[in-house]
This record gives structure tokens, sequence and C-alpha cells, in this order.
């Protein structure tokens, strides 16, 4: 073993939903649920990721280490998209209300799960150490910066930062030229 990715033929007996083709994916990241996890080709998942549940990702995606993707009521990943290192994203939440227990331990008649889909466009890229809450939409070219919270849906083409996450200018297009170029 030369370095910490998997080789071909291991992804393709991992058991994932489907694999694609020329990914670089940590022997050190963590997958549960396999067989509901679907990735496209060119994608890396770094060091020490964990993906569990309903996780589609596209093409040319990168996921740095320490990310989490917590994808039980599903999590849509477009292409040239990213997540910055030990971001978090989560499709459902406990209640901290206090009128329910949490805890996946716990009998569910006794929680209160909620959530929803999270979906997130191309050519977003997810700063380090951003939170992206349940039954989100974060439109085509969308970036966040380090360490925001994002609690509601994202127009696209701008550039978000902050707790909760606000706009701080618009994005520029001019990278549509290079990915139609290599598609």
């Amino acid at each position: 073993m030369s370095n910490s990715f998997y080789t071909n033929i291991e992804l393709e007996n991992l058991g994932f939903k489907k694999i694609g083709e020329n990914c670089l994916i940590s022997r050190f990241a963590r997958f549960y649920g396999i067989n509901n996890i679907e990735i496209g080709n060119k994608v890396r998942i770094d060091d020490y990721c964990i993906l569990s549940g309903n996780i589609k990702l596209g093409s040319y995606i990168h996921i740095s280490a320490f990310c989490a993707l917590y994808g039980s009521l599903g999590i849509d990943m477009d292409s040239f998209s990213g997540l910055s290192p030990r971001s978090t994203i989560f499709s459902a939440m406990d209640d901290f209300s206090g009128n329910y227990l949490i805890n996946p331990m716990i009998d569910s008649k006794y929680t209160n799960v909620t959530g929803g889909k999270v979906d997130i466009g191309k050519y977003v890229q997810i700063g380090a150490n951003t939170v992206v809450f349940p039954n989100i939409r974060i439109e085509d070219g969308v970036v966040t910066g380090a360490m925001t919270l994002v609690n509601s849906n994202l127009k696209g083409w701008n550039v978000y930062a902050g707790i909760p996450a606000r706009v701080i200018k618009e994005r520029n297009k001019k990278l549509l030229n290079f990915a139609n170029k290599i598609i």
C-alpha cells in the first residue's frame, strides 16, 4: 500500500450503491449504510470523514478531512462542489426543547427527530467548520465562509458567512468557462 486510498477494485467491493471511476477514497473514512451511498466520478474523500445514510455525490467533488455527512433523510451534493475540513451536514436533528429524549439509543416513541433532505447544487464550496442544518437547499455557485451556520436556504452565486449565514457579496461565474472544458 503506497498511500491511504482504496484501490479501484477495493472500492468496487465495498458495497456502495454506486461508485464512479477515478475516485480517491481514504481507508480512514467511515461509511454507514454504504449500500445507500452513491458516488460519481473523480470524487475524493479524505481521512477521518463520516458518511452515513442516504447520500448521493455527483462528480468532481472533494470532501476534506474530518467532514461528516449525516444523511438519514437524504443528502444530494451536485458536481464540482466541495466541503472544507470539519464541515458537518445534518439531514435530521433531535428536538432539544426538553420535551423529548435525545439519543439514537432511545426508542423513537420518546424522541422527536425532524428534518429533511439537504440539496447542495453545483459549484458550491462549503467553508471550514460550517454546519448545515436539515431540510436546506444550497443553490448553484454558493460559497460559505469558515464557521458559517446554514439554517435557511441559500440563493445561488453568492458568498455567505456568519451565524446565521448572510450574504457577503456576489460570486463571479467565470469558473463556468473552466468546468465546461473538462466535462
